[in-house]
């Protein structure tokens, strides 16, 4: 093989590692995504078909989902368009426990004759890992709901705008970063749509039907007389919601210094656009951040990144009891430091928790998948340590009698498993707005969206990147500055929260693409929050070389 075909077939071979899991599936056109899945009777039918074959087969719980998942991706770059792919994949997954133990199987034969075959597949599965079960599998016991279904509120189905119209909006958000002096410009708009039928041997037949969507660009601006050059993210965020988030209101546009634009519920990506050109323009003159302490004020789209690294991910029981480990590490938070009652996370004002109910939100759900009605629950209360994310196999562990519902899998053809729900930290209390936060500091750093970043295996020692940052001094906006992150560990970090700002600047950050386990699988959840200070934070220049 010539070295130039090596490297164009790895090349190709990486793509296809980095194609997000949900995105896969067969090719379809436009029209399919708009066609409709099985009628619920019929879906009925099939679901008692696996649980009476699993039952009889030797299962003592069964239960199964019937998936459809729609996926829609545009990309553009400048006045071009790169890309349109829609996917179809639709199959079923059936899992069981037999012999104390579980046992999983899935088909894309979604027949009686294809669904019976991966029952018995499924049971024989976990009959042969039985020999080297340690101890029986403790199901935490769960209300069978009867036949009920959920869907995303939404106002317009993304998968019914013509491409043509989504098409137009990216590039007309190229054209406005061009116009304001961007140098390149590539826009991408991710769509899904999860149709879920769920049923078990307990009694739960859940329809559901969930939307998400996606719109993100980077823009870059190069300067030929130095050699520099700039470049800056959409400040939008992924959000569980239809069409109607990529019709911008004004009542949705939140304050932010320097006249940048923040959104809440809605997103203007013609208008980010234009500004990120601008910013970016500005960031190749920008003076170089001076290393030292500073006071943090975090807006919601960079905060959010924080809190699913230092919160979300160490509080998944599975990264504790270091089930979890070769992906991503364990946990500090151990078990010992939640049965004490006093270990302090954070300051007391710090309170944080978990929500698969939050309309809006990426992980918003009727039922998990699992069939656990979705909940909300406190993860940090005043500071302590009060909680984890755990499942109907897992909360025995704990004590706890009662699944926490955050039981997900991408799709049909993977087993389902603890996944991170939404985890948010709840706004102040008192009247308190992104203004009167600038007006407190003398000597602080305001950072916007997210960056890179990096954390340890126990997750507990870190470092925080963003998108944009302005320096604060005697509670004024002196201009923008390079080069800045942020060190610390999670407990010092959240100790050093002084002030959240209230529930008017709330907002949610997301992660579309959340990897976890091995196999690999991804996941999609929001973290909302307030602008928030942290005093007294370590600031590095990430230009200095020593």
């Amino acid at each position: 093989m010539k070295r130039r075909d090596f490297i164009q077939l790895t090349g190709l071979g990486l793509g296809g590692m980095f194609l997000p899991a949900q995105l896969m599936g067969k090719s379809v056109s436009e029209q399919v995504l708009l066609e409709p899945f099985l009628d619920v009777p019929a879906k009925k039918n099939l679901a008692d078909v696996a649980l009476s074959t699993a039952k009889s087969s030797g299962a003592t719980y069964a239960d199964i989902r019937i998936g459809r998942y729609l996926n829609q991706f545009i990309s553009t770059r400048e006045n071009k368009v790169q890309g349109i792919e829609s996917s179809e994949s639709y199959g079923c997954g059936v899992r069981v426990i037999a012999n104390g133990t579980w046992g999983f199987a899935a088909t894309n034969e979604v027949t009686t004759e294809g669904i019976k075959k991966a029952a018995q597949r499924a049971v024989a599965i976990a009959k042969a890992n039985a020999k080297f079960q340690k101890e029986p599998v403790k199901l935490a016991p769960v209300q069978g709901y009867g036949e009920v279904s959920w869907k995303t509120t939404i106002q317009r189905n993304a998968f019914e705008i013509p491409v043509s119209e989504k098409v137009d909006l990216l590039l007309n958000a190229n054209a406005a970063a061009l116009q304001n002096g961007a140098s390149f410009v590539n826009s991408n708009l991710f769509m899904i749509n999860e149709q879920k039928y769920f049923a078990s041997t307990e009694g739960s037949y859940i329809d559901q039907d969930i939307h998400r969507i996606w719109p993100t660009f980077t823009v870059s601006v190069t300067d030929k007389a130095s050699g520099k050059f700039k470049s800056r993210q959409a400040l939008s965020a992924p959000m569980g919601m239809g069409y109607e988030y990529m019709i911008p209101k004004t009542e949705d546009k939140q304050w932010a210094p320097q006249g940048m634009v923040l959104y809440r519920n809605s997103y203007d990506i013609v208008e980010d656009a234009a500004t990120a050109a601008k910013q970016a323009k500005e960031m190749i003159t920008a003076k170089s951040v001076e290393p030292g302490k500073y006071d943090l004020v975090l807006e919601p789209n960079h905060l959010g990144l924080t809190i699913h690294e230092s919160v979300g991910h160490p509080l998944e029981l599975d990264r504790i009891l270091g089930y979890e480990a070769n992906y991503a590490g364990t946990s500090f938070a151990t078990l010992d430091k939640l049965k004490s009652g006093n270990f302090n996370y954070g300051s007391k004002i710090v309170n944080i928790f978990a929500d698969k109910t939050q309309p809006g939100s990426l992980g918003a759900v009727g039922y998990d998948d699992e069939g656990v009605k979705s909940r909300r629950w406190d993860l940090i209360k005043d500071g302590i340590f009060v909680n984890v994310q755990a499942i109907r196999d897992q909360v025995h562990i704990l004590g706890q009698n009662e699944s926490h519902g955050c039981c997900y899998a991408q799709s049909w053809s993977d087993v389902q498993f603890q996944r991170m729900p939404n985890v948010s930290l709840a706004p102040g209390k008192d009247p308190y707005s992104v203004q009167d936060m600038i007006k407190d500091v003398e000597k602080g750093i305001y950072i916007a969206g997210r960056g890179s970043y990096s954390i340890d295996q126990q997750r507990y020692n870190f470092q925080f990147g963003g998108t944009v940052f302005y320096e604060i001094k005697n509670g004024q906006i002196t201009g923008m500055l390079n080069d800045v992150a942020y060190q610390s560990n999670t407990q010092e970090f959240w100790n050093s929260c002084v002030k959240i700002c209230d529930e008017r600047d709330y907002r949610l950050f997301g992660s579309f693409f959340d990897g976890k386990g091995q196999p690999s699988q991804v996941s999609a959840v929001s973290h909302g929050s307030s602008t928030a200070r942290f005093n007294g934070v370590n600031v590095i220049n990430t230009g200095r070389t020593i």
